[in-house]
C-alpha cells in the first residue's frame, strides 16, 4: 500500500499505518515532509527542542531530525514494541522524503479521516519544519 502523507495529520496517519501493518500489510509513505502536526507553532517547536535537550546523548531520548524518521518514531510509539509482533509490523513500514523514482507514476493513497482541513482550527505545523527548526538539512528525493 502507498500512502500520500501530504497534508495528512501523522497521529491520524500512524494510527491507520499501525493497525494495518500489524495485519501484515507492507505500507510505504511518501511526502513525510508535508505531513502535519497540530498545534501552534511556538507550542510545538517548543515541545520537541525541550525533547531533543533532555537526557544524555548516550541514553536518549533521541529525536529524530529527517522527516522520514521522525514520522517513523511517532509510527513506532504506535505499535506493541514489548512483543514480536510489533517490531515485525514496524519493518512492513517504510517512509520516504519526497517520491523515490520506484513509486512516481503510481496511484497513492490518501486518508480522508486524517486530512488536516478537518480540523476545526487552522493552527498546524508541517513536520519538514519542525525537523529545519530541530537542526536537520535533507535533499528531496
Amino acid at each position: 500500500m502507498l500512502i500520500d502523507a501530504n497534508n495528512l495529520i501523522v497521529g491520524r496517519l500512524g494510527t491507520f499505518v499501525a493497525k494495518r501493518a500489524l495485519l501484515g500489510e507492507r505500507i510505504d509513505i511518501i511526502n513525510c515532509e508535508k505531513a502535519v502536526i497540530s498545534g501552534r507553532k511556538e507550542q510545538v517547536f517548543a515541545k520537541y527542542k525541550q525533547r531533543q535537550d533532555m537526557g544524555t546523548p548516550k541514553k536518549g531520548p533521541f529525536i529524530q531530525r529527517r522527516p522520514h524518521l521522525f514520522v517513523k518514531r511517532i509510527i513506532k510509539g504506535m505499535f506493541p514494541m514489548e512483543k514480536t509482533r510489533g517490531g515485525e509490523a514496524l519493518k512492513r513500514v517504510k517512509c520516504h522524503i519526497g517520491v523515490p523514482e520506484q513509486f512516481k507514476g503510481k496511484a497513492a493513497e490518501t486518508i480522508p479521516s486524517a486530512n488536516a482541513d478537518k480540523l476545526p482550527t487552522l493552527k498546524r505545523v508541517r513536520v519538514g519544519d519542525v525537523c529545519k527548526f530541530l537542526g536537520a538539512r535533507w535533499h528531496e528525493a
